[in-house]
């Protein structure tokens, strides 16, 4: 998931929309430790590398994932699951990128890879080696930075009284009467009892899009003058996040194979009197600031790539490795339709991250920002399986 979804509390990332509303829920020496999460594989039962999108978009996701190495802290989450050093994840990227520009054959790519890395699979839900993959993407909605009546819901900044305290772990909240730190105000509160006045950063015209920017955690604004402007995520109030669509599951209103972002608008449509006391069953709430217009960025600070940024649990995958995902994903008609599924393989950074996106049973790749990312990113519940390359012990000039 992007930047800050919601339910990622910082990244995410990264999360696919539809997932968010739907189910909240030897190597280098003898010190290299692996995560039970990752199982290593033998070549003979590998994957042939295939990849079948553009080698200009992993290049270009190499390139942020190199900047984000080169100034990552050796405390970082790669270096505590792996083992490895993020020098050795740097050189062996680098080699990575230098192997792409020279346009091997498959073959060679194959034997090449096979020289330099150890390759090991995601463990997948149950220990089974199946992922269920989604997609997420960029988001566009209407807005204007002052209220109107056809701009009612507002969006706001990171307020003065959220306080985040790191003295031991993170807690967040905010100072009652005494001075004590207590949870932060719930989403019911902040929306029904105007405590948040003055610091609003854009008004939407549409209750559940100011609902979903939240869940989504970043997107860009269509103001009245034609302009965009991207919005990222600030902060949470840290409180729990209540999953939408699954609180439509639990009261019978729809199946999760109907739930849908377009089902539940039309339900609420439908039931206007029902559409506040179902978002305040997710007391989670997010606060933003202005983005540049570079894109949307994922839990490393980076931004994101289309068909090449994922979200991972980065307390289970080495953030450093490159990725290889296998899975499906929708042809659409002119209307939008899904005409068939097609498979893909390709490879993919480990770039984003997000609450809902935990386990090593679940993978979200950001399919961007156009029509085809948001009608693919509200269809995608597949399975698949995610490879990691993790770098030997030498890493060597790849020729």
């Amino acid at each position: 998931m992007v930047q800050g979804s919601p339910a990622s509390g910082y990244g995410c990332l990264a999360t696919t929309l539809l997932l968010l509303l739907v189910f909240a829920n030897p190597l280098l020496s003898s010190c290299a430790q692996v995560e039970p999460g990752l199982i290593e594989v033998d070549y003979g039962t590998s994957p042939f590398f295939i990849d079948d999108s553009s080698p200009g978009s992993l290049v270009e996701a190499i390139d942020r994932h190199l900047s984000y190495l080169s100034r990552a802290s050796r405390t970082d989450s790669f270096d505590q699951i792996s083992g490895i050093p993020q020098e050795e994840f740097y050189k062996s990227l680098t080699a990575f990128k230098a192997l792409l520009v020279s346009s091997p054959d498959p073959i060679k790519l194959n034997q090449l890879i096979r020289t330099h890395f150890q390759l090991y699979r995601a463990a997948g839900r149950d220990g089974q080696h199946e992922m269920l993959v989604t997609g997420y993407y960029e988001p566009v909605f209407d807005g204007s930075r002052e209220k109107t009546p056809t701009y009612r819901y507002p969006l706001y900044g990171v307020p003065d009284s959220l306080i985040v305290s790191r003295n031991g772990s993170k807690k967040v909240g905010r100072l009652d009467e005494n001075g004590s730190l207590v949870s932060y105000w719930s989403r019911r509160e902040i929306e029904t009892g105007s405590l948040l006045e003055g610091i609003e950063l854009v008004w939407l015209k549409d209750r559940l899009d100011a609902y979903l920017l939240q869940v989504q955690g970043s997107g860009r604004i269509l103001l009245p003058d034609g302009t965009t402007r991207a919005l990222h995520y600030a902060a949470s109030n840290g409180l729990i996040y209540n999953s939408l669509g699954k609180l439509f599951v639990d009261k019978k209103i729809m199946t999760r194979e109907e739930v849908s972002i377009d089902a539940i608008r039309a339900y609420f449509d439908s039931h206007p009197d029902q559409i506040e006391p179902m978002l305040h069953h997710n007391p989670r709430y997010i606060f933003f600031n202005w983005g540049d217009d570079q894109g949307p960025r994922g839990s490393l600070g980076q931004v994101l790539t289309a068909d090449r940024s994922v979200a991972v649990d980065h307390g289970i995958f080495p953030t450093g490795a490159l990725g290889y995902l296998i899975s499906r994903r929708p042809v659409l008609n002119d209307d939008g339709t899904i005409n068939h599924w097609k498979t893909f393989g390709r490879f993919v950074l480990p770039q984003d991250s997000g609450a809902a996106i935990k386990g090593p049973g679940r993978v979200d790749l950001f399919l961007g920002d156009d029509y085809y990312a948001e009608k693919a990113a509200g269809s995608m519940k597949e399975k698949g399986r995610l490879f990691f390359l993790l770098p030997r012990a030498t890493v060597e000039q790849m020729n």
